[in-house]
């Protein structure tokens, strides 16, 4: 067994794991309005998340995916955090998850030349921005997010993040 968190790239072999993680977390704990239907990304992690230059990674504890966290790229440089989501009961600083598992896409993103990172998430995850925050996350107004950004209709905080590669 396993007792180390692994993090990895996630293909559409995943597709309901990550599914049975992310709705209800969502829905359930955090009453967010949002259904399967409003994220058909869920439904070809793939084409969503790969082919734009992204990707999409899992937290494998003990066998058992338990987080997620992808990157849509987009515009010159720049990329976008989607779907950072950890099961409750593997969430704090003890196994450090959800830590590794931003590591690993900031790591990517140095790798493949993205110095803009951008986000949005929504009011209730209170937890979720102090963790953005200190990483380095500033706040940033929805009116001065790029053009390209690919705005998720439930975000209503957006937060940027700029690396010198």
């Amino acid at each position: 067994m396993n007792t180390t968190p692994v993090i990895s790239s996630l293909n559409n072999t995943y597709c309901q794991q990550i599914i049975d993680i992310i709705l209800p977390i969502q829905q359930i704990e955090f009453n967010v309005p949002i259904t399967l239907e409003a994220q058909p990304d869920l439904l070809d992690i793939e084409s969503n998340y790969h082919q734009t230059g992204g990707n999409f990674w899992g937290a494998t504890y003990n066998e058992q995916l338990v987080g997620t966290i992808a990157l849509i790229a987009f515009g010159d440089n720049a990329a976008a955090i989607r779907k950072m989501f950890v099961l409750k009961e593997y969430r704090g600083k003890e196994l450090g998850i959800a830590q590794l598992l931003l590591d690993n896409l900031i790591a990517y993103c140095r790798q493949n030349n993205i110095t803009s990172i951008y986000l949005g998430t929504v009011e209730v995850l209170k937890a979720a921005h102090r963790f953005y925050e200190r990483n380095g996350f500033t706040r940033l107004a929805k009116h001065d997010l790029p053009e390209s950004f690919p705005l998720m209709a439930a975000d209503t905080i957006f937060y940027e993040l700029h690396l010198n590669n």
